[in-house]
């Protein structure tokens, strides 16, 4: 079930939103049979994705443009500690090519938009 709230905050966020799609879909890819046994792999995979969306939402909750940059960035790093995990995953037969693919084509949009977002406001600065 997927619940649509009014875009108002970070919800607003390209990069927000598409990070909460990633998050159901590392929730989905985690929870088949192999990769949901291989407990250290699940919750980092599943820890770094669901950092991506929360350093959005707290960076956007700070004060300045200087603050929200450095949470972004937290948020980026967040997105490649997700790519290569998906490697792991993809090395030890958790995932399909397929699978893969598509879940590391939504870290590389994540990415794209985040880094729009910086310069965005770095231009602010």
């Amino acid at each position: 079930m997927v619940i649509t709230i009014m875009d108002k905050g970070f919800e607003q966020i390209i990069s927000w939103k598409k990070a909460r799609k990633l998050n159901q879909e590392i929730y989905r890819l985690t929870k088949q049979k192999a990769f949901s046994k291989d407990f250290a792999l699940r919750d980092q995979v599943r820890r770094a994705s669901i950092s991506i969306s929360s350093n959005i939402a707290e960076g956007y909750g700070r004060k300045t443009n200087k603050e929200f940059i450095y949470f972004l960035n937290v948020a980026k790093a967040s997105c490649y500690e997700v790519k290569s995990q998906l490697y792991l995953a993809l090395d030890v037969d958790y995932v399909e090519v397929d699978e893969f693919e598509e879940v590391y084509g939504i870290c590389d949009e994540i990415s794209k938009t985040i880094h729009g977002l910086i310069k965005h406001l770095e231009s602010k600065l």
